[in-house]
């Protein structure tokens, strides 16, 4: 959208004033922020001299932190899929058990769409499994659970799968 538009005319139709520094608009509006490095981005690869508008820390910043954002999202969907597998588990015969099994699938699911090779050494399986087991209630439907795996009896290729 603004691609096209210096930046001192995409700060303006935003409100903004030109002298304000990228760093003030990162802290206060990081998608306005967002979309202004993009364009400027652009420009740069379009071979536009612009290095000096860019604000690289925070590109830097952000471009990592969209891979932590990814790998927290898989450890989290991978957490929510072995909750709600110990839920089945520990009370088969609820009547939210077939609810709890459809929603293993869909975090199993959701977690292989979002996974990237690079995360298996990242993920910590055993520590995720601990997390799930202690937030698994003590009761439902005022029954304990049926005895539960003390370590996580999948693999995360398991998990990961579409079987």
């Amino acid at each position: 959208m603004t691609d096209q538009l210096p930046l001192a005319r995409a700060f303006e139709g935003a409100g903004i004033q030109e002298r304000r520094s990228m760093t003030d608009l990162y802290e206060e509006d990081v998608l306005l922020w967002s979309e202004q490095q993009a364009a400027l981005l652009r420009r740069v690869a379009a071979g536009e001299r612009i290095n000096d508008q860019v604000d690289w820390e925070n590109v830097v910043e952000e471009i990592e932190s969209v891979g932590s954002e990814q790998l927290h999202a898989v450890n989290s969907l991978l957490m929510q899929a072995l909750i709600h597998m110990l839920k089945a588990q520990g009370w088969p015969d609820s009547r939210e058990a077939p609810h709890w099994k459809a929603e293993t699938e869909r975090f199993r699911g959701d977690a292989a769409d979002r996974f990237a090779p690079s995360m298996r050494q990242r993920i910590d399986l055993a520590k995720i499994y601990r997390r799930a087991l202690r937030a698994v209630p003590d009761m439902i439907d005022g029954q304990p659970p049926l005895p539960l795996p003390a370590s996580c009896p999948v693999t995360l290729d398991k998990l990961l799968s579409e079987d």
